[in-house]
């Protein structure tokens, strides 16, 4: 969602690495193009003055006009202080420290994506900490509300409050509350009805029912779409209830990213997580150092390796490394690869998370990478027989004709999966023959087929 801000931040300093040393009127120049840069992200004015402010003071020092590489020197004052606007290096995690049920309220607008991210984090806490949860609609006005959350709760195995016709937000948070007890609920989550603009009637209800189960956690669920109408949203809300923390939903859009920088300094309160799709698991804790370092273009490595280990199957992989590195591994687990990659999600959001991929995919522009190449090699595997895949030498042109008609594709397209998996067979069958010993004194193009050199870069030429 930082994309358009990243790419003008990213302007900024090729401009000044181009220059040996820095005059005060290049540090000038600079902080003009990030102000409009920001502004132009839907950052707040009084934020975007606070923050040019305190880049310009660290800037003008002797240390960046005359440093090595005034360029980086910038760009990491300028990544201190978007971290600094994003509420300080960490995440700020969920209260749990206080006596069961410990009662958190969901407060925001209608269509801020409340009801869902209750659940999220129901399912979040539920699988993450081993909390014991339970799920409550207070939302009485808009119709079907309360069975919406039923039917998400029974999704992710979560209990409801059952409903009770003609009982009152408030009578609900109370029944909520005492059930908690009762039944030995860790946590109790309220889904307070929304609106669609803030007004007395549900600032009075929010106040209401905050005074009577006296939550350790209001958490305003914002959509991070809305730009600036989020920061009026939560700034609203946080004089009228106080909110101990922001939840940014749909951060995976196209956004200009202004609300999430604006959102701590003018409401004070951390963002606490966000929303990164639609699925149940899609929420993440919010680290302000991983959102700056995206921002800038450096990647969220930390981030990376996190998803990487919450959805690949460590065992499995491990399985078929040793398969791979004896050059026995088959097409069912280069089926299984497949699958496993297909799990981190989008690879457009995956390179998003490495260091240095912003400029490749300034040039891809709005195109989502293709990754239709992956789907295709599912379905021509899972077109074949068991006998085929374990032994794909016995795939002749009979057997080629089946599976492309099967798998609807073409026999050409069978036989560039056949190749690409002969050539990676040949590639482990002799490294498990030079060992490693044997690789460092040849190198590289040891492993490769004959007519392939490994180029400069590292990537392979025919």
């Amino acid at each position: 969602m930082f994309d358009r801000l990243s790419g003008k931040l990213s302007g900024v300093f090729d401009g000044l690495s181009k220059r040996g040393s820095l005059s005060e009127e290049d540090v000038n120049e600079a902080m003009r193009e990030i102000r409009l840069a920001m502004l132009d992200a839907d950052v707040a004015l009084p934020v975007v003055k606070d923050f040019v402010k305190r880049v310009q003071e660290k800037s003008v020092g002797q240390e960046v006009l005359h440093n090595i590489s005034p360029g980086q020197a910038i760009a990491k004052i300028v990544n201190d202080a978007l971290i600094e606007s994003l509420g300080g290096a960490g995440s700020v995690p969920l209260n749990l420290n206080a006596a069961p049920p410990i009662p958190y309220l969901m407060v925001g607008l209608q269509g801020s994506g409340k009801t869902t991210t209750s659940a999220k984090i129901a399912y979040y806490l539920n699988r993450r900490e081993r909390k014991k949860v339970l799920l409550a609609s207070l939302d009485t006005y808009r119709p079907a509300a309360q069975l919406q959350l039923e039917q998400l709760a029974n999704q992710i195995n979560v209990k409801s409050l059952p409903v009770i016709d003609g009982q009152m937000p408030v009578q609900i948070a109370k029944r909520a509350m005492e059930v908690g007890r009762l039944e030995g609920y860790d946590i109790v989550i309220l889904d307070t009805a929304g609106r669609l603009s803030i007004d007395e009637t549900l600032m009075k209800e929010v106040e209401d029912i905050r005074d009577t189960v006296k939550p350790v956690e209001t958490l305003l669920v914002v959509d991070a779409m809305t730009g600036q109408d989020a920061v009026n949203t939560a700034k609203s809300f946080n004089e009228k209830v106080g909110i101990s923390g922001v939840v940014m939903t749909r951060m995976d859009g196209d956004a200009r990213g202004g609300a999430a920088l604006s959102m701590r300094a003018i409401t004070g309160s951390p963002i606490k997580l966000v929303g990164m799709g639609e699925k149940v698991d899609a929420l993440q804790e919010f680290f302000p150092e991983r959102v700056a370092s995206r921002i800038l273009g450096l990647g969220d490595i930390a981030g990376l390796v996190e998803k990487a280990s919450e959805t690949i199957d460590q065992e499995e992989s491990e399985r078929l490394a040793k398969k791979m590195l004896k050059g026995k591994f088959d097409l069912n687990d280069y089926a299984a690869q497949i699958s496993q990659i297909n799990k981190m999600g989008s690879i457009s959001n995956i390179m998003d998370m490495l260091p240095g991929m912003g400029k490749m995919k300034d040039k891809l522009g709005d195109k989502e990478l293709d990754t239709s190449v992956l789907k295709r090699h599912q379905a021509i595997i899972s077109s074949m027989t068991k006998a085929e895949r374990k032994q794909p030498a016995i795939i002749k042109a009979s057997r080629k004709k089946r599976i492309a008609l099967g798998s609807g594709t073409t026999v050409q397209e069978v036989n560039r999966l056949l190749k690409q998996y002969d050539q990676m067979a040949s590639m482990m069958k002799r490294f498990n023959k030079l060992g490693v010993k044997g690789l460092m004194r040849q190198g590289l193009s040891a492993l490769l087929p004959k007519g392939m050199t490994p180029p400069p870069g590292g990537g392979m030429m025919r």
